[in-house]
């Protein structure tokens, strides 16, 4: 399936990028957290259709750390 030339696969992995080129743009480390973690799915998703395990393992991990940060570890961040 294709959409302007490009497939799905590849406009998963576009969006990926995105979300998490986008993440570093955030001042607030929450809302960084939460936008990387959408490009870390997205990376996921895009790692099982290529059948990449550096992909797949590599994003979960990251996924697994703001997961962590986001809703284990609360702590207020710091303030300079």
């Amino acid at each position: 399936m294709e959409f302007v030339g490009i497939t799905l696969t590849e406009w998963i992995g576009y969006l990926a990028s995105f979300f998490v080129m986008i993440s570093f743009f955030m001042r607030n480390i929450i809302t960084l957290r939460y936008v990387n973690s959408v490009g870390c799915s997205f990376f996921i998703a895009y790692g099982i259709l290529l059948g990449s395990w550096p992909v797949i393992i590599t994003n979960v991990a990251i996924l697994a750390v703001n997961f962590y940060y986001l809703f284990i570890n609360k702590r207020k961040p710091e303030t300079t």
